[in-house]
């Protein structure tokens, strides 16, 4: 299956904010369900793609098979970013397009972006439970940087993972 990333255009945005609430519900990744607050968030990519850049995956027919947003710089969506650092978050994959490369493909995008804006490294959170991810992370570079995990709300703990540029 051909992956082309690329920046999301507005008449995607409630599409690729689906496709991640979706990602989320349907993964177990909120603890509250279809009542969780973090819905809003994940749901709200026009909100994203104001901030930072909203990034999808279209396969070959030009379905929305993915949707990361990369912060290349400081602002209200860099939460674990340092100066000089880029992050990216809301990673997801369609499930029906999982294990053909697209989250690959959009980690990669993300890495591209970061040194291209002349960046020193990139980071990301992720939930304990994501063990795909993780292993897509360290085949790719990243590190686990525990030092900076943290608890958005109390109980719930993100994991941190970094890579050098």
């Amino acid at each position: 299956m051909g992956i082309t990333v690329r920046a999301a255009r507005p008449a995607e945005y409630a599409a690729a904010g689906e496709l991640v609430a979706r990602a989320y519900l349907d993964g177990g990744l909120l603890d509250f369900g279809e009542d969780d607050p973090y819905l809003t968030t994940l749901r709200d990519a026009a909100g994203r793609a104001a901030h930072a850049d909203l990034l999808v995956a279209e396969d070959g027919a030009g379905t929305l098979v993915g949707s990361v947003t990369f912060v290349g710089a400081l602002g209200p969506y860099a939460e674990r970013a340092g100066e000089g650092e880029g992050e990216f978050r809301m990673l997801a994959v369609a499930e029906r397009a999982r294990g053909r490369g697209v989250g690959e493909a959009l980690v990669t995008a993300c890495v591209e972006r970061a040194r291209a804006l002349g960046l020193r490294g990139l980071v990301l959170s992720t939930h304990p439970r994501m063990a795909a991810a993780h292993r897509l992370y360290e085949r790719l570079g990243f590190a686990r940087t525990p030092e900076r995990d943290w608890y958005p709300i109390e109980g719930m703990s993100l994991w941190t993972y970094g890579l050098t540029l």
